[in-house]
């Protein structure tokens, strides 16, 4: 798709205009106990594969080729019904217990030290979740007891007994999951939820004043809840908590164009939850600045039938469940929506992909057999990997495109970072038209000399090719041979639904 004669569009990058330092928080992912990202996904003993704890070793590789920072755990929905102490001990004495989020049934096979061990050897930050829903503030400080305090308590004794000497030291809580959501077990109203979560968090700050807690933001802007609840929870909670989480999806409902426009989406959500946080700030004339935890973050074509969990007496362990196949279309969405949260990292702290394996994730397994990378893999693992330093605010000039629902966006989405200590500028950009290729203008005089190190481009003929088991690398991210550097401009070619990274180094 693409015309011949492209629009033009021009940045202008300046190191001298800086949004915030690239975190690599915003990096993290998300492992829920849901269908099969743990089962089957992380953790399959009897496969040929599996290390001595039972971890798929090709999904380690991956995760740590994919650059995740952080793994959210253990959901999600999933946590809202969740006794951690029932994966905890001796595996033959674990209880099976039905999952009534996704309508399934969980083993408890793998639980707080199983995830602590597999978080260690993929190199990941862990970030907890607590169960607000059927549960509250004294299950949250037990938890918090057994997996901090290195001994000496009757919790932190149990962790040791079961071969965890140390306390696990996890810094970042989550106060709950989306809990204006009627699907939510134990949902609440604003008020309730509220004074839970502060109770919560104030007793967890008593037996570790350093935590990062965060206190669920609405389940997503669609909700009529959305903006109100911010008002409420952070009205309670404001001095307690650090961050509020923001959660959205975007589906592709036959209209690619307005697929594209989900980072202009998010980009907006974005801006809305900071006027709510900051409006609760000022009236509480608060010296704190509470940020975003954007912990839910993909393309999700929940109103597919990947989507629909079982039903009646069914209640499988590990089901086929939200197993999305990703498009090259669905790729730039995520490399654009990436591209958003860095450009927002001033307030975006931390962000997950959701999720790691198999469920709406980038890596895909077979029970017993190969693992490959979906589409979403390539942006997301270049991303992480080359995105360092500073986000530089860019000065933008792009053509605007149209979708039926979402009027005049641009057609260009741009970010740059620049690592002053080791002289790299890297330019991540999307051309969202669907129908027009771009011409790109750089001025890049403010940075010096500088030489192209590397120019990948990532789109495809057909957008909605898809990888699969026997075909994952026809289609992956390929030089870019139109860039052009000469007297501080660069010039490069955006060919339509694509997502570029061009690496730069001061010469």
């Amino acid at each position: 798709m693409g015309n011949a004669e492209a629009a033009a569009a021009k940045i202008t990058v300046d190191p001298v205009f800086i949004v915030g330092p690239v975190r690599r928080r915003t990096f993290g992912a998300f492992v829920e106990h849901l269908g099969r990202c743990v089962y089957t996904g992380i953790f399959e003993p009897d496969h040929a594969q599996a290390d001595e704890d039972g971890f798929r070793k090709d999904v380690l590789e991956l995760t740590r080729e994919l650059g995740v920072s952080t793994v959210r755990y253990p959901g999600g929905n999933f946590v809202s019904g969740y006794r951690w102490e029932d994966g905890v001990g001796p595996v033959e004495n674990r209880p099976a217990r039905l999952d009534l989020a996704w309508h399934s049934t969980d083993p408890n096979l793998v639980g707080v030290d199983e995830f602590m061990k597999w978080s260690a050897k993929a190199g990941v930050e862990p970030m907890m979740a607590v169960n607000l829903g059927t549960r509250g503030t004294q299950e949250a400080v037990d938890l918090l007891e057994y997996c901090n305090i290195d001994g000496g308590t009757a919790r932190s004794d149990e962790r040791r007994k079961n071969g965890a000497e140390d306390g696990y030291g996890i810094k970042m809580w989550c106060l709950g999951n989306e809990m204006d959501g009627p699907w939510q077990i134990g949902h609440k109203k604003a008020p309730e939820y509220a004074r839970l979560a502060t109770e919560t968090g104030r007793a967890m700050r008593m037996v570790d004043s350093d935590l990062e807690l965060v206190v669920c933001g609405s389940s997503s802007p669609g909700m009529d809840t959305f903006g109100e609840w911010e008002r409420v929870v952070l009205s309670e909670s404001y001095e307690v908590v650090d961050l509020i989480s923001a959660h959205q999806y975007f589906e592709d409902f036959g209209d690619l164009q307005e697929h594209l426009s989900a980072g202009h989406r998010m980009d907006a959500f974005i801006k809305d939850i900071v006027a709510h946080i900051d409006h609760v700030k000022s009236v509480k004339k608060s010296t704190k600045q509470v940020n975003i935890s954007f912990d839910e973050w993909n393309v999700w074509h929940m109103s597919r039938a990947e989507s629909k969990a079982p039903g009646g007496k069914d209640w499988p362990v590990a089901p086929v469940l939200l197993e999305d196949r990703y498009t090259v279309a669905d790729a730039v969405v995520v490399g654009d929506l990436l591209i958003t949260l860095l450009r927002n990292t001033d307030r975006v702290h931390s962000a997950s992909l959701a999720q790691l394996v198999n469920v709406i994730a980038p890596i895909m397994t077979e029970p017993g057999g190969r693992s490959w990378k979906q589409t979403s893999f390539h942006p997301f693992a270049l991303t992480s990997r080359y995105a360092s330093g500073t986000v530089l605010n860019l000065a933008v000039e792009s053509p605007l495109v149209s979708s039926e629902k979402t009027k005049d966006f641009a057609a260009l989405s741009a970010v740059a970072t620049f690592n002053e200590e080791t002289g790299e500028a890297v330019v991540f950009a999307v051309n969202r038209s669907i129908e027009q290729d771009l011409s790109l203008d750089v001025a890049l005089a403010a940075l010096g000399n500088v030489k192209v190190v590397e120019a990948l481009s990532y789109s495809n003929k057909d957008p909605y090719w898809q990888a699969t088991a026997d075909d994952s690398t026809s289609v992956v991210p390929v030089a870019n041979g139109s860039v052009k550097l000469d007297a501080g401009r660069l010039t490069a070619e955006l060919p339509a639904t694509s997502w570029t990274m061009i690496r730069l180094n001061l010469a």
